[in-house]
């Protein structure tokens, strides 16, 4: 189901008092709007929280509403979730956001009570950088990619049929996904295989980008990454099977000093995990489709990827 909290934060916008207009916001969708904090920006408990809502309802909407006058946001949204729901072969109740956030993540995904959630913040979407919003100036046409990658997630986390690990550690926290703690709990083939398939998913409901679009690259670090191919497979070979959140910081996580990011001597690009995971899952999803490798095992992808490179070398 798609759910449009556009334009409720427009309301805020109009409001005399908006602080407090938030907050009622807050509490009308506090179940996933909490998670989406929890994850992706800070503990709403937290000292900072009042002062990141107070600087998000104050900022520079323009080119937001500049962008709802002009495209038919939902829209967009729609055709690309049942695209996904088509190619992905959704068979869990799943909701999908579009909202405006407060600068964190442009899209990202949740589990709340079970039921899988993927959401996409449109301050990032406006074609237009926003410092006062954190926009990152993304076009809005890219929106359907990142409903693919994020809807990915929520089936292999949640579907029926899914054999992944995170789906297990999310059953056993009651039905609740939490980017440190299960990020903490997961193997790194775990998480990189999650990453991977969620860029192939992209490819295939929202074919035609540039490869760099769907690992949210600049093309240069794109570019760099094939370059270092056999480097990152060497630098992660150790750690696969380990986990902790370090690892996750280190292979999947912007904004990581270059310290936290050190491997066989080299520091690692920023992110490399995405481009690894990628290359991990390639012959599984060329042998099963993207539907059922979506919830294979991490250890079914690593078996179907050492089988083809042993006929590859035969």
């Amino acid at each position: 189901m798609l759910i449009n909290l556009i334009p409720e934060f427009l309301s805020i916008l109009s409001s005399s008092d908006r602080v407090s207009a938030y907050y009622r916001y807050l509490e009308n969708y506090r179940p996933v709007l909490s998670a989406y904090w929890s994850n992706y920006v800070l503990d709403l408990d937290s000292p900072h929280a009042r002062e990141v809502i107070t600087n998000t309802v104050h900022a520079d909407h323009s080119d937001l509403i500049a962008l709802i006058a002009s495209v038919n946001v939902s829209e967009i949204m729609e055709d690309a979730v049942e695209g996904a729901r088509k190619l992905l072969q959704i068979d869990h109740a799943t909701d999908c956001y579009v909202m405006v956030g407060v600068g964190a993540a442009n899209a990202g995904e949740l589990v709340v009570e079970g039921k899988g959630v993927a959401f996409v913040c449109v301050e990032h979407f406006t074609g237009r950088t926003n410092p006062s919003t954190f926009g990152m100036g993304l076009t809005p046409n890219l929106i359907p990619m990142w409903v693919a990658h994020e809807l990915a997630h929520t089936v292999r986390y949640t579907s029926p049929t899914s054999q992944s690990q995170l789906r297990r550690l999310i059953r056993e926290s009651g039905g609740y996904y939490d980017y440190w703690s299960t990020g903490s709990r997961a193997t790194l083939r775990e998480l990189l295989v999650n990453e991977g398939l969620a860029v192939h998913a992209a490819r295939a409901v929202a074919p035609g980008f540039d490869a760099a679009d769907y690992f949210g690259f600049p093309r240069r670090q794109y570019h760099r990454m094939r370059e270092l191919d056999a480097f990152l497979r060497r630098a992660a070979e150790p750690d696969l099977d380990r986990s902790g959140l370090g690892l996750r910081l280190r292979y999947l996580s912007g904004g990581v000093s270059p310290a936290a990011r050190l491997a066989l001597g080299r520091v690692l690009p920023e992110r490399s995990g995405y481009y690894l995971g990628y290359r991990m899952t390639e012959a599984i999803v060329a042998a099963r489709g993207i539907a059922e490798a979506l919830r294979a095992s991490a250890e079914e992808c690593h078996a179907t990827e050492d089988l083809t490179r042993g006929l590859r070398t035969a």
